[in-house]
């Protein structure tokens, strides 16, 4: 039993920091090591998504706090995802996932490159500007989200890493500003998941609410270390994580 606390200590502390300083879903850790403890693998995913919405809640209220977060363009992109998820819970049997998986994580490769390449040259503009009406964008970004929904409801990722993706290309923001944006997408998106698991029976309680308050805790420092780092080493993170997330994608894609 104290290995057990010990262990949701860890993760809890981890997925707080993922949270609060990349917008990234908490799911790169809680599934691997609660399946790894012997939880059964649709019953971690459940537990992942709830993890995270317990834990966007305080990161949105830091961001909010802070001004760093367009809650427009969040909830945008996070309805796109509701809307997926509903769509992707019907066909889960039907679409195959493969392909999905292995767009993603070539796109992923990519960002990866992208995103430490620009932490060497940070500028203050940011994200290139595509020359597209704001209207456009929105409606781009929406519709992108749509697929990040339909995964969820397939294979039950709450898609921040995606969502951090979509702001990054299409939209011009300090990272703080992209990190907080898709926080809140991620917490409809995560929300809209958890539900579905939940009416499944697929969510352990307990063992969500225990890692849950622990990353409460951790996402809120970590959000407020995040308003103090150059924006260089916000991209730094990002790349580290997208670097993880290809090789957990490859693995997957190998097992699959």
């Amino acid at each position: 039993m104290p290995l057990f606390y010990i262990i949701v200590l860890i993760i809890g502390i981890a997925v707080g920091a993922l949270t609060g300083i990349t917008g990234s879903s908490g799911v790169l850790v809680v599934v691997p090591v609660l399946s790894y403890m012997g939880i059964n693998f649709k019953t971690a995913i459940g537990t992942s998504l709830l993890v995270d919405v317990i834990t966007t809640t305080i990161v949105i209220y830091v961001y909010l706090k802070k001004k760093t977060l367009e809650p427009g363009i969040g909830i945008i992109l996070g309805l796109g995802a509701i809307l997926g998820a509903q769509f992707g819970a019907l066909i889960a049997g039907i679409v195959p996932v493969l392909p999905l998986e292995i767009a993603f994580t070539l796109m992923t490769a990519y960002m990866s490159y992208y995103v430490l390449r620009k932490s060497y040259n940070i500028n203050r503009k940011n994200v290139k500007k595509l020359g597209l009406k704001r209207s456009v964008v929105i409606i781009i970004g929406f519709l992108l989200s749509i697929p990040i929904g339909m995964l969820t409801g397939i294979i039950g990722t709450s898609g921040g890493i995606m969502f951090v993706l979509i702001i990054m290309v299409f939209f011009s923001m300090k990272a703080q500003n992209m990190v907080g944006t898709a926080t809140l997408a991620m917490f409809l998106s995560a929300s809209s998941g958890a539900v579905g698991y939940f009416r499944i029976g697929h969510i352990d309680f307990l063992v969500a609410i225990l890692i849950g308050v622990i990353a409460l805790v951790s996402g809120y420092y970590f959000s407020i270390f995040a308003h103090k780092l150059d924006q260089k080493y916000i991209y730094r993170f990002l790349g580290i994580v997208f670097i993880i997330v290809v090789i957990s994608e490859i693995v997957k894609i190998v097992v699959l």
